[in-house]
C-alpha cells in the first residue's frame, strides 16, 4: 500500500484526475441537455443514473484493459485507410451527437417552447439509452486517456471515480444554470456539435486538439456572461 502513495503516483493521480474532469465536461452537457426535457421532478433521478452509468461504464473498461487495447487493433479497411474499433465507435457517436444536438437546436429555435412532458411518451428508460449510448463513446476516450498516462491501475481508478464525483456534485448546478438561461443552452448544444465533428475527425485519423475546442467554448460563455450581465444592469435602470 506505502508503494503506491509515492510523490510519483500522487502527482499522476492530480493531472489525470484533473483531465477526466476536463473529459467528463461533454458527458454533462449532453446528460444536462437530455434531462431537461424530462419533468422536473424527474430530472434528478435522470441526471444521477446517466452519470452513475458513466462510472460503471469507465471501470468496466478500464479492468477489461486487454480487450479495450484491441480496439485499437485495425478491424477493417475503407479506401487504404485502417479502421480500429475505437475509430468506428468514435464515428458512430459523433454522428449520433451531432444528430441530438442539431435537432435539439433545432426544436429549440423552431419548435416553439420546450415541452418537458413530451419525453413521458417514450419514457425515462429512452433517455437512459441514450446517455448509456454516449457515454460508452466518452468512455472509450476517457479511459484510453487515463492508460496512456499512467501504467497503475489504482491510480487510473481513483482518477476516474474522482471525476465522476466531481460530476455528480457538479451536475445540478450545471443543469440549473443551462435551463435558466436559453443562450447558454443554445452554446452546449453547439460545443456538442463540435465535440461531434472532433469525434468524427478522431475516428477518421485525423487528430483535434480538444483544447482549442474547450478554449472557444470558453470564450463563448465568457461573453455571453458579460452580455447577461450588461442585460441585467440595461433592465435594472430602466
Amino acid at each position: 500500500m506505502t508503494d503506491l502513495i509515492t510523490v510519483d503516483s500522487i502527482a499522476a493521480y492530480l493531472t489525470l484526475s484533473a483531465m477526466e474532469i476536463v473529459l467528463g465536461l461533454d458527458n454533462i452537457i449532453f446528460i444536462t441537455i437530455l434531462v431537461g426535457k424530462l419533468p422536473p421532478r424527474e430530472r434528478e433521478k435522470a441526471r444521477s443514473l446517466g452519470i452513475g452509468l458513466a462510472l460503471v461504464t469507465r471501470l468496466g473498461l478500464l479492468l477489461s484493459l486487454k480487450w479495450l487495447m484491441g480496439l485499437t487493433e485495425a478491424w477493417i479497411t475503407v479506401a487504404g485507410h485502417p479502421f480500429s474499433g475505437r475509430d468506428l465507435i468514435l464515428i458512430g457517436g459523433g454522428l449520433f451527437l451531432v444528430a441530438k444536438a442539431t435537432l435539439e437546436i433545432h426544436d429549440k429555435v423552431e419548435g416553439g417552447a420546450a415541452k418537458p412532458t413530451a419525453v413521458k411518451r417514450g419514457g425515462m428508460a429512452s433517455l437512459v439509452f441514450q446517455i448509456a449510448l454516449i457515454d460508452i463513446v466518452f468512455s472509450i476516450d476517457s479511459v484510453i486517456t487515463a492508460v496512456g498516462m499512467s501504467s497503475s491501475l489504482p491510480v487510473m481508478v481513483a482518477a476516474i471515480v474522482t471525476s465522476v464525483i466531481v460530476m455528480l456534485v457538479s451536475a445540478s448546478a450545471i443543469g440549473r444554470f443551462v435551463d435558466q438561461h436559453p443562450t447558454i443552452k443554445l452554446l452546449a448544444l453547439s460545443f456538442l456539435v463540435l465535440i461531434g465533428v472532433m469525434l468524427v475527425a478522431e475516428g477518421t485519423g485525423r487528430h483535434v486538439e480538444k483544447g482549442y475546442v474547450y478554449f472557444a467554448m470558453a470564450f463563448s460563455v465568457l461573453v455571453e456572461m458579460l452580455n447577461m450581465r450588461f442585460r441585467a444592469r440595461t433592465t435594472g435602470k430602466g
